[in-house]
Protein backbone atom coordinates (compact mmCIF):
# COMPACT_ATOMS: atom_id res chain seq x y z
CA UNK A 1 0.00 0.00 0.00
CA UNK A 2 1.53 3.42 -1.09
CA UNK A 3 2.35 5.93 2.23
CA UNK A 4 1.67 8.87 0.32
CA UNK A 5 3.30 10.91 -2.82
CA UNK A 6 6.27 12.02 -3.66
CA UNK A 7 8.29 14.53 -5.63
CA UNK A 8 11.64 14.52 -7.08
CA UNK A 9 13.71 15.73 -9.70
CA UNK A 10 16.92 16.78 -11.32
CA UNK A 11 18.47 19.74 -13.36
CA UNK A 12 18.94 19.22 -17.04
CA UNK A 13 21.79 18.82 -16.90
CA UNK A 14 23.12 16.29 -19.41
CA UNK A 15 23.95 12.58 -18.97
CA UNK A 16 24.47 11.59 -15.76
CA UNK A 17 27.41 9.83 -13.94
CA UNK A 18 27.93 6.98 -11.76
CA UNK A 19 27.71 9.88 -8.43
CA UNK A 20 24.18 9.92 -9.54
CA UNK A 21 23.14 6.26 -9.51
CA UNK A 22 22.83 6.19 -5.48
CA UNK A 23 19.98 8.73 -5.99
CA UNK A 24 18.32 6.80 -8.40
CA UNK A 25 18.51 3.75 -6.91
CA UNK A 26 16.56 4.89 -3.65
CA UNK A 27 13.96 6.65 -6.59
CA UNK A 28 13.78 2.93 -7.85
CA UNK A 29 12.81 1.57 -4.24
CA UNK A 30 10.67 4.53 -3.17
CA UNK A 31 8.49 4.17 -6.66
CA UNK A 32 7.66 0.37 -4.97
CA UNK A 33 6.34 1.99 -1.95
CA UNK A 34 4.97 5.86 -3.20
CA UNK A 35 2.88 7.30 -5.87
CA UNK A 36 6.18 9.08 -7.43
CA UNK A 37 6.36 12.22 -9.30
CA UNK A 38 9.88 12.38 -10.81
CA UNK A 39 10.84 15.29 -13.42
CA UNK A 40 13.58 16.88 -15.43
CA UNK A 41 13.75 20.23 -14.05
CA UNK A 42 14.64 22.51 -17.26
CA UNK A 43 13.31 25.85 -15.89
CA UNK A 44 16.00 25.34 -12.86
CA UNK A 45 18.62 25.02 -15.77
CA UNK A 46 17.79 28.26 -16.96
CA UNK A 47 18.92 29.93 -13.33
CA UNK A 48 22.22 29.36 -14.10
CA UNK A 49 22.41 28.69 -17.43
CA UNK A 50 20.52 31.25 -19.24
CA UNK A 51 23.08 32.82 -21.85
CA UNK A 52 23.08 29.51 -23.45
CA UNK A 53 20.31 27.31 -24.04
CA UNK A 54 21.67 25.31 -26.86
CA UNK A 55 21.96 22.05 -25.17
CA UNK A 56 19.10 21.98 -23.10
CA UNK A 57 16.88 19.85 -25.37
CA UNK A 58 19.47 16.87 -25.70
CA UNK A 59 19.93 17.54 -22.12
CA UNK A 60 16.34 16.53 -21.72
CA UNK A 61 16.66 13.32 -23.80
CA UNK A 62 20.40 12.09 -22.24
CA UNK A 63 18.35 12.64 -18.56
CA UNK A 64 15.24 10.71 -19.78
CA UNK A 65 17.29 7.95 -20.60
CA UNK A 66 19.67 7.71 -17.71
CA UNK A 67 16.63 7.73 -15.54
CA UNK A 68 14.68 4.93 -17.50
CA UNK A 69 17.76 2.43 -17.84
CA UNK A 70 18.44 2.84 -14.59
CA UNK A 71 14.71 1.39 -13.44
CA UNK A 72 13.07 4.26 -13.02
CA UNK A 73 9.55 2.28 -14.41
CA UNK A 74 7.07 4.61 -15.92
CA UNK A 75 4.21 2.18 -15.32
CA UNK A 76 4.87 3.35 -11.64
CA UNK A 77 6.23 6.48 -11.45
CA UNK A 78 4.86 9.75 -13.38
CA UNK A 79 7.99 10.96 -15.77
CA UNK A 80 7.87 14.41 -17.22
CA UNK A 81 9.58 17.44 -18.06
CA UNK A 82 9.05 20.59 -15.80
CA UNK A 83 7.71 23.07 -18.71
CA UNK A 84 5.45 20.45 -19.84
CA UNK A 85 3.25 21.05 -16.76
CA UNK A 86 2.39 24.86 -16.44
CA UNK A 87 0.92 24.32 -13.41
CA UNK A 88 4.20 25.12 -11.96
CA UNK A 89 4.64 28.56 -12.88
CA UNK A 90 1.00 29.62 -11.93
CA UNK A 91 1.95 28.00 -8.53
CA UNK A 92 5.28 29.60 -8.45
CA UNK A 93 3.61 33.21 -9.51
CA UNK A 94 0.60 32.89 -7.30
CA UNK A 95 3.27 32.15 -4.20
CA UNK A 96 5.43 35.10 -5.34
CA UNK A 97 3.02 37.42 -4.32
CA UNK A 98 2.48 36.56 -0.59
CA UNK A 99 6.00 35.44 -0.18
CA UNK A 100 8.94 38.53 1.74
CA UNK A 101 11.64 38.62 -0.28
CA UNK A 102 13.57 38.54 2.86
CA UNK A 103 13.09 34.92 3.22
CA UNK A 104 14.78 34.85 -0.37
CA UNK A 105 17.74 36.38 0.16
CA UNK A 106 18.13 34.37 3.73
CA UNK A 107 18.34 31.00 1.98
CA UNK A 108 21.87 29.48 2.84
CA UNK A 109 23.12 28.81 -0.90
CA UNK A 110 21.92 32.07 -2.03
CA UNK A 111 24.85 34.03 -1.34
CA UNK A 112 26.87 31.45 -1.77
CA UNK A 113 26.20 30.72 -5.14
CA UNK A 114 25.94 34.53 -6.07
CA UNK A 115 29.95 34.94 -4.58
CA UNK A 116 30.77 31.57 -6.32
CA UNK A 117 29.63 32.46 -9.91
CA UNK A 118 31.16 35.84 -9.45
CA UNK A 119 34.49 34.73 -8.78
CA UNK A 120 34.21 32.06 -11.80
CA UNK A 121 33.23 35.86 -13.98
CA UNK A 122 29.83 34.76 -14.01
CA UNK A 123 26.71 37.25 -13.45
CA UNK A 124 23.59 35.32 -12.20
CA UNK A 125 22.30 38.21 -9.38
CA UNK A 126 19.04 38.10 -11.77
CA UNK A 127 15.18 37.84 -10.54
CA UNK A 128 15.07 33.97 -11.60
CA UNK A 129 17.88 33.02 -9.15
CA UNK A 130 16.70 35.10 -6.33
CA UNK A 131 13.48 33.20 -6.71
CA UNK A 132 14.84 29.60 -7.92
CA UNK A 133 13.89 28.34 -3.90
CA UNK A 134 9.83 29.26 -4.41
CA UNK A 135 9.96 27.14 -7.74
CA UNK A 136 11.52 24.42 -5.65
CA UNK A 137 8.90 24.69 -3.29
CA UNK A 138 6.21 25.06 -6.33
CA UNK A 139 7.47 22.26 -7.53
CA UNK A 140 6.75 19.88 -4.26
CA UNK A 141 3.44 22.14 -3.39
CA UNK A 142 1.95 21.66 -6.55
CA UNK A 143 2.02 18.04 -5.83
CA UNK A 144 0.81 18.23 -2.43
CA UNK A 145 3.37 15.62 -2.03
CA UNK A 146 3.95 14.48 1.75
CA UNK A 147 7.57 13.44 1.37
CA UNK A 148 10.41 14.82 -0.39
CA UNK A 149 13.39 12.52 -0.66
CA UNK A 150 16.65 14.74 0.32
CA UNK A 151 20.12 14.71 1.58
CA UNK A 152 20.92 16.97 4.47
CA UNK A 153 22.18 19.15 2.55
CA UNK A 154 19.20 19.82 1.18
CA UNK A 155 16.98 20.52 4.73
CA UNK A 156 17.24 24.22 4.50
CA UNK A 157 15.41 23.87 1.16
CA UNK A 158 12.29 22.01 1.94
CA UNK A 159 12.04 23.53 5.08
CA UNK A 160 11.62 26.83 3.35
CA UNK A 161 8.75 25.29 1.49
CA UNK A 162 7.26 24.38 4.85
CA UNK A 163 7.39 28.30 5.77
CA UNK A 164 5.75 29.35 2.85
CA UNK A 165 2.44 26.38 3.60
CA UNK A 166 2.28 27.59 6.46
CA UNK A 167 2.01 31.52 4.96
CA UNK A 168 -0.18 30.55 2.53
CA UNK A 169 -2.55 28.59 4.77
CA UNK A 170 -2.71 31.32 7.27
CA UNK A 171 -3.20 34.11 5.17
CA UNK A 172 -6.14 32.47 3.83
CA UNK A 173 -7.46 30.25 6.14
CA UNK A 174 -7.39 26.90 4.41
CA UNK A 175 -5.35 23.32 4.82
CA UNK A 176 -5.25 23.28 1.09
CA UNK A 177 -0.79 23.13 1.15
CA UNK A 178 0.41 20.26 2.57
CA UNK A 179 3.81 20.63 4.73
CA UNK A 180 6.08 17.89 3.27
CA UNK A 181 8.17 16.13 5.52
CA UNK A 182 11.74 15.01 4.79
CA UNK A 183 12.53 11.50 3.50
CA UNK A 184 16.26 11.67 4.07
CA UNK A 185 17.93 9.52 1.97
CA UNK A 186 20.48 7.55 3.34
CA UNK A 187 22.48 8.19 0.28
CA UNK A 188 26.73 7.18 -0.25
CA UNK A 189 28.79 9.91 -1.90
CA UNK A 190 31.19 8.49 -4.81
CA UNK A 191 34.22 10.50 -4.96
CA UNK A 192 35.64 11.31 -8.73
CA UNK A 193 38.57 9.50 -9.84
CA UNK A 194 40.83 12.07 -8.57
CA UNK A 195 38.81 12.12 -5.27
CA UNK A 196 36.88 15.22 -5.52
CA UNK A 197 33.33 16.20 -5.61
CA UNK A 198 32.46 13.41 -9.31
CA UNK A 199 31.26 16.11 -11.66
CA UNK A 200 31.39 16.87 -15.08
CA UNK A 201 33.19 20.02 -14.80
CA UNK A 202 36.25 18.71 -13.32
CA UNK A 203 36.34 15.80 -15.65
CA UNK A 204 36.74 13.16 -13.01
CA UNK A 205 33.28 11.74 -13.57
CA UNK A 206 32.26 8.15 -15.37
CA UNK A 207 29.17 8.16 -17.34
CA UNK A 208 26.35 6.09 -16.28
CA UNK A 209 27.18 4.90 -19.58
CA UNK A 210 30.45 4.20 -19.67
CA UNK A 211 31.80 1.79 -22.21
CA UNK A 212 34.76 -0.74 -22.11
CA UNK A 213 37.34 1.43 -23.45
CA UNK A 214 36.00 5.28 -21.14
CA UNK A 215 36.13 2.64 -18.07
CA UNK A 216 39.27 1.58 -18.79
CA UNK A 217 40.74 5.36 -19.05
CA UNK A 218 39.00 6.12 -16.32
CA UNK A 219 40.28 3.85 -13.47
CA UNK A 220 43.84 4.23 -15.19
CA UNK A 221 43.37 7.67 -13.99
CA UNK A 222 42.51 7.32 -10.45
CA UNK A 223 44.38 8.45 -7.51
CA UNK A 224 46.01 5.64 -5.35
CA UNK A 225 47.86 5.48 -2.05
CA UNK A 226 50.85 8.59 -2.74
CA UNK A 227 53.03 6.63 -0.46
CA UNK A 228 53.29 3.20 -2.23
CA UNK A 229 55.68 3.36 -4.63
CA UNK A 230 56.86 -0.50 -5.26
CA UNK A 231 54.38 -3.56 -5.24
CA UNK A 232 55.53 -4.76 -1.82
CA UNK A 233 55.21 -1.45 -0.26
CA UNK A 234 53.08 -1.31 2.91
CA UNK A 235 49.61 0.21 0.89
CA UNK A 236 46.86 2.41 3.14
CA UNK A 237 43.55 1.57 1.29
CA UNK A 238 41.80 4.29 3.27
CA UNK A 239 43.47 6.61 1.23
CA UNK A 240 42.81 4.97 -2.00
CA UNK A 241 40.25 6.38 -4.92
CA UNK A 242 40.82 2.88 -6.29
CA UNK A 243 39.48 1.04 -3.20
CA UNK A 244 36.69 3.45 -2.57
CA UNK A 245 35.22 2.26 -5.82
CA UNK A 246 35.78 -1.33 -4.66
CA UNK A 247 34.05 -0.91 -1.46
CA UNK A 248 31.28 0.18 -3.75
CA UNK A 249 31.16 -2.04 -6.68
CA UNK A 250 33.51 -4.86 -5.53
CA UNK A 251 31.93 -5.78 -1.76
CA UNK A 252 32.50 -9.53 -2.05
CA UNK A 253 36.65 -9.23 -2.38
CA UNK A 254 36.77 -6.09 -1.31
CA UNK A 255 38.01 -7.51 2.45
CA UNK A 256 41.04 -9.57 0.46
CA UNK A 257 41.85 -6.31 -1.36
CA UNK A 258 42.50 -4.64 1.70
CA UNK A 259 44.86 -7.79 3.46
CA UNK A 260 46.69 -8.15 -0.16
CA UNK A 261 47.17 -3.96 -0.76
CA UNK A 262 48.20 -3.81 3.39
CA UNK A 263 50.21 -6.83 3.29
CA UNK A 264 52.18 -5.65 -0.65
CA UNK A 265 51.08 -8.32 -2.38
CA UNK A 266 48.66 -6.82 -4.97
CA UNK A 267 50.37 -3.74 -7.17
CA UNK A 268 47.92 -0.82 -8.21
CA UNK A 269 48.10 -1.78 -11.76
CA UNK A 270 46.32 -5.07 -10.96
CA UNK A 271 44.08 -3.73 -8.45
CA UNK A 272 42.93 -1.07 -11.31
CA UNK A 273 42.28 -4.01 -13.90
CA UNK A 274 39.96 -6.02 -11.47
CA UNK A 275 38.03 -2.63 -10.77
CA UNK A 276 37.80 -1.97 -14.45
CA UNK A 277 36.43 -5.55 -14.93
CA UNK A 278 33.75 -4.97 -12.03
CA UNK A 279 32.69 -1.61 -13.36
CA UNK A 280 32.58 -2.91 -17.06
CA UNK A 281 30.60 -5.77 -15.50
CA UNK A 282 28.17 -3.71 -13.60
CA UNK A 283 27.51 -0.68 -16.34
CA UNK A 284 26.65 -2.86 -18.96
CA UNK A 285 23.46 -3.91 -18.01
CA UNK A 286 22.55 -0.26 -17.69
CA UNK A 287 24.12 0.96 -20.69
CA UNK A 288 22.58 -1.81 -23.04
CA UNK A 289 19.16 -0.62 -21.84
CA UNK A 290 19.87 2.70 -22.93
CA UNK A 291 20.94 1.82 -26.33
CA UNK A 292 17.98 -0.06 -27.07
CA UNK A 293 16.01 3.17 -25.62
CA UNK A 294 17.45 5.68 -27.30
CA UNK A 295 16.75 3.28 -30.64
CA UNK A 296 13.72 4.39 -29.62
CA UNK A 297 12.77 8.01 -29.87
CA UNK A 298 8.95 7.88 -30.29
CA UNK A 299 8.55 5.50 -26.99
CA UNK A 300 10.73 7.58 -24.77
CA UNK A 301 8.34 10.62 -25.96
CA UNK A 302 5.44 8.70 -25.51
CA UNK A 303 6.22 8.06 -21.70
CA UNK A 304 7.73 11.47 -21.15
CA UNK A 305 3.99 12.54 -22.44
CA UNK A 306 2.41 10.09 -20.51
CA UNK A 307 4.16 11.26 -17.70
CA UNK A 308 3.02 14.76 -17.89
CA UNK A 309 -0.31 14.09 -19.13
CA UNK A 310 -0.55 12.64 -15.31
CA UNK A 311 1.74 15.29 -13.29
CA UNK A 312 -1.07 18.00 -15.02
CA UNK A 313 -3.94 15.71 -14.09
CA UNK A 314 -2.65 15.93 -10.32
CA UNK A 315 -1.59 19.61 -10.23
CA UNK A 316 -4.52 21.33 -12.41
CA UNK A 317 -6.67 19.62 -9.09
CA UNK A 318 -4.24 21.14 -6.72
CA UNK A 319 -4.62 24.89 -8.37
CA UNK A 320 -8.55 24.83 -8.53
CA UNK A 321 -8.42 24.50 -5.04
CA UNK A 322 -5.52 27.18 -4.32
CA UNK A 323 -7.46 29.61 -6.50
CA UNK A 324 -10.75 28.90 -4.82
CA UNK A 325 -8.73 29.73 -1.50
CA UNK A 326 -7.21 32.43 -2.86
CA UNK A 327 -10.77 33.56 -4.06
CA UNK A 328 -9.61 34.56 -7.65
Amino acid sequence: MSKGTILSGMRSTGKLHLGHLSVLENWVRLQEEYKCYFFIANWHALTTGFEDTSEIKQNIRDMALDWLSAGIDPEKSAIFVQSDVKEHAEMHLLLSMTTPLSWLERVPTYKEQIHQFGQEGKDIATYGFLGYPLLMAADILVYRANAVPVGEDQLPHLEFSREIVRRFNYLFNTDVLIEPQALLAKVKLLPGIDNRKMSKSYANDISLNADSKEIQAKVSQMITDPARIRKTDTGHPDVCTVFTYHSFYNQEEQANIREDCCGGCIGCVACKKNLTKKLDQFIQPIRERREELAAQPKLVDEILEHGAEKARNKAAETMAMVREAMKI
